[in-house]
């Protein structure tokens, strides 16, 4: 009987792998995606009009009226900007004009971030750098040095460096002498931007915090070691934005012609970090513009899925996935009807498949056979997991949390991530084309398949079921 039950069930699976889209609209969807692929467009356009999205930011929120109107443009319904959150303080970095500098001994220019949600300089700021006292004995009989100096902050760890008590006393000490800023090193040559926005407008942060790349902090440290007279100049642009700031996603749908309330969603974070030389454009603005661009190539070859199909453009998703984590909530009478939830979130490289169940396979063959034909040197596989992955730093972990699938495709590909993530090198020019082509096509033929399936995509078993 067991056995009988097996059969059945593969049988069902064999036939829900082919009861899938028309094969002309597939077709024509991986026709119009490799042949007349706009995604770098898309892309473009973010990073260069927009530059870096950070969430509460005036940025994001021009970014997301250019992408509805993008969706209008390809012929999609319902778009629109749904609220998740209320935030009292928001925060814009300037886009040109940030300086980070050495004038003496030597002149050298600095990458450099400061964290988001502190103030900047107010204009260009010279002063001298001086070395972060390790008492207050130290402090004190120096304290005429530390009016409108730099102090360079000494690392975290290692032998000689004070107890927490004691740096924090000297930082305080170190204020009311008059420091300008702080100027501290970071652990390699990425600087990484991140930020506190948990902050209010009648107590907003008064400390200007720089850091600088390992290489930069060194030249500083190397020459104040030499007593060496080290000046350093700092022009940080950014602003706080009284609140409260309405913060949303982009919502647009593709309504379904049989089943409009069953949803396959196609999805990628919109907001970034916004350090002073990234602009957001591997984190996450690719999988923006292939969410984007996957809209574009279903309305262009006017595909009608059987499914809805929406698209969302997440923000928050940098501070604790709030946009998704929040959208679970208000539709969690919903949650039933979702299908599928497909998160781009992983950077330029291309979509090499998935993780999830084996009962999902079926679900997922059919349209990774044809993106394997179309693009032969991108091979998509399915990584089988017992179950869905539970965790996990991006959106699809809000729908698993609640037992909907939700996929982080497996990006595959010679970029790492690692040197772009949250760093000074996220930039249009680290983007690769042939893979935004890969993803945008394929996102399109896996949503649009997923949407005409004759069956809801298997769910792992609940919990005592």
């Amino acid at each position: 009987m067991k056995r009988l039950t097996y059969l059945v069930l593969a049988l069902v699976a064999s036939t829900a792998s082919y009861a899938q889209g028309d094969p002309d609209t597939v077709a024509k969807l991986v026709e119009e995606g490799k042949g007349h692929n706009q995604a770098r467009l898309h892309l473009e356009t973010i990073c260069e009009q927009f530059g870096s999205r950070l969430t509460s930011s005036s940025y994001l929120e021009g970014a997301q009226a250019w992408a509805m109107e993008q969706f209008k443009a390809f012929g999609c319904q319902n778009v629109h900007l749904e609220k998740w959150g209320e935030w009292p303080v928001g925060f814009d970095r300037d886009r040109s004009g940030q300086v980070g500098r050495m004038t003496a001994p030597i002149r050298r220019n600095f990458q450099f971030t400061t964290p988001s949600w502190t103030p900047g300089t107010k204009g260009l700021q010279k002063g001298q750098a001086v070395m972060e006292p390790k008492s207050m004995d130290e402090l004190n009989k120096n304290k005429s040095k530390f009016k409108g100096a730099w102090m360079v902050m000494m690392p975290r760890a290692g032998e000689g460096i004070p107890t927490r008590e004691v740096r924090d006393a000297v930082m305080e000490a170190a204020r009311k002498a008059g420091i300008k800023g702080t100027v501290q090193g970071s652990a390699n040559e990425l600087v990484i931007t991140s930020g506190n926005y948990n902050i209010t407008w009648d107590k907003l942060p008064k400390d200007v915090r720089i850091t600088v790349r390992k290489s930069d902090y060194t030249a500083i440290t190397d020459a104040l070691n030499a007593n060496k007279k080290v000046d350093l100049e700092f022009d940080v642009r950014q602003q706080f934005r009284k609140g409260p700031i309405v913060i949303n996603n982009v919502v647009a749908e593709i309504p379904g012609t049989e089943k409009p309330d069953e949803v396959v969603i196609v999805s990628g974070h919109f907001d970034s970090w916004d350090g002073p030389m990234s602009q957001g454009a591997l984190d996450n603005g690719t999988g923006s513009c292939v969410t984007l661009e996957c809209a574009r190539i279903l309305g262009t070859v006017m595909a009608k899925p059987k499914r809805t199909i929406r698209f969302i453009l997440w923000s928050g998703e940098e501070q604790g996935l709030f946009g998704s984590r929040q959208y679970v909530k208000d539709h969690a009478a919903e949650m039933d009807k979702i299908s599928a939830v497909l998160v781009d979130d992983g950077g330029t490289n291309y979509w090499g498949g998935f993780v999830g169940l084996e009962t999902q396979i079926p679900f997922f063959q059919k349209s990774m056979d044809t993106l394997n034909e179309a693009f032969p040197t991108l091979p998509m596989k399915w990584r089988v997991s017992a179950r869905m992955p539970r965790g996990g730093g991006s959106d699809h972990a809000s729908f698993n949390a609640v037992g909907v699938p939700g996929f982080f495709t497996e990006e595959t590909g010679v970029s790492d991530y690692n040197y772009v993530h949250h760093t000074q090198h996220d930039r249009l020019e680290a983007a690769i084309n042939a893979y935004l082509v890969q993803s945008s096509t394929a996102a399109a033929v896996t949503s649009y398949n997923l949407a005409c399936a004759d069956q809801m995509l298997p769910r792992e078993p609940k919990a005592g079921g």
